[in-house]
C-alpha cells in the first residue's frame, strides 16, 4: 500500500516531547514543583533510583538512573531487547519489572545522557498524580488542545488501515510487532501524521498546550547530547542557536524527525515505517538547515 501525507505513522521516541508537556501542565497546574525528588511519587517502587533525582533531571536526561534500554550499547535495532512479554507493556506502570534493580549510573545533575527509562518513570508519575493510564492522560492534556485528531497511542496487535504497519529492514515482511511494548508509553510509541506534527507545532508555540512561558523554558537549549550534536532542553532537542526545536524517534520499524523554525512558523517532517528509512532525507533536511543558521 502505497503511503501518503495522511498515513499514521509511528514516531518511536518523538512522542518524548508529549510527555514532557504533560509533565509540565502538572508544574504549572502546582501539583508537583520542578525540583520534586521523584521517590515522593514511587514510595518504594524502584529503590535504586537516587534519593536526590527530581522530576527537572529527568525531564533534561540528567538523572543518571540505569536504562532498560541502553542506547550506548551494542544494541541493533531488529534485537529482541525486551524482557518481558510485550502483550504485558500497556501502560506505564506496566514498565516497572523492567525498570527494577538498574543501578544509579551516576550522581543526579552531573551530565547528560539520553535515557528512555527516565521518562518511563515520568509516565508513571504522569499515571500516579493524574489517575489516568498514560495514554488517556496524554489524550486529554495534550493531543485533545491541541487539536490533533489523527495522533495516539495504536496498539501494534489492532492496527488500523490508516496506520503503517512498521518494517524492520528496508526489504522483506517482519514487522515489529514482537520488538516494541504493545501499545506505546511514555518514552515512545504514538503514531502520527505529517499534517498532525505541523498542527502540533503551531498549537504549541501559540499556548494551546501550554502557557508560552513554560514553552520557552522547555526550548531552551540546556545540555548538549554529543551523539547527536544538538542541544536538549525539556523534552526536546535544539539547533545550536536554539531556533528550531526538534523531534526524533529511532526503533524497530520506526524512523522520524521533525524541525519547527520557530520565528518563520515552518514545519519540516520526515517519517518512515522501516528502521532506516528517515534517515537519508532527514540528513539532507539537517544539512540545508545548518547551512542557513546564523554563524
Amino acid at each position: 500500500m502505497p503511503n501518503t501525507a495522511s498515513t499514521r505513522f509511528a514516531i518511536a521516541s518523538g512522542s518524548k516531547g508529549f510527555t514532557a508537556l504533560a509533565v509540565m501542565q502538572l508544574v504549572d497546574a502546582g501539583v508537583m514543583p520542578l525540583d520534586q525528588p521523584v521517590r515522593t511519587v514511587l514510595d518504594g517502587d524502584l529503590p535504586l533510583i537516587d534519593d536526590q533525582v527530581t522530576i527537572a533531571h529527568l525531564l533534561q536526561h540528567t538523572s543518571g538512573i540505569g536504562d532498560y534500554l541502553d542506547e550506548n550499547s551494542d544494541w541493533q535495532v531488529d534485537d529482541y531487547v525486551l524482557t518481558v512479554p510485550v502483550h504485558t507493556l500497556i501502560t506505564a506502570q506496566s514498565f516497572l519489572p523492567l525498570l527494577d534493580g538498574l543501578a544509579q549510573v551516576f550522581t543526579p545533575g552531573t551530565r547528560f545522557a539520553y535515557n528512555n527509562g527516565g521518562y518511563v518513570v515520568l509516565g508513571i508519575v504522569i499515571e500516579r498524580l493524574t489517575g489516568q493510564p498514560f495514554q488517556d492522560a496524554i489524550e486529554t492534556r495534550v493531543l485533545a488542545p491541541a487539536g490533533l485528531s489523527d495522533t495516539g497511542f495504536l496498539r501494534l496487535d489492532e492496527l488500523p488501515s490508516s496506520a503503517a504497519l512498521g518494517y524492520l529492514h528496508e526489504t522483506g515482511d517482519r514487522v515489529n510487532t514482537l520488538h516494541l511494548p504493545v501499545r506505546g508509553s511514555a518514552d515512545g510509541g504514538a503514531f502520527t501524521t505529517v499534517a498532525d506534527m505541523h498542527t502540533f507545532w503551531r498549537a504549541l508555540f501559540a499556548g494551546r498546550i501550554v502557557a508560552p512561558e513554560t514553552v520557552r523554558l522547555m526550548t531552551t537549549p540546556l545540555h548538549l547530547d554529543p551523539r547527536e550534536d544538538l542541544h536538549y532542553g525539556m523534552g526536546f532537542y535544539l539547533d545550536r542557536t536554539g531556533g528550531t526545536a526538534i523531534l526524533e524517534g529511532y526503533d524497530a520499524g520506526a524512523s522520524f524527525m521533525t524541525w519547527h523554525l520557530i520565528e518563520a512558523e515552518t514545519t519540516i517532517t520526515v517519517a518512515s515505517n522501516t528502521s532506516e528509512g528517515a534517515w537519508q532525507v532527514a540528513q539532507a533536511v539537517s544539512a540545508e538547515l545548518d547551512k542557513r543558521a546564523p554563524a
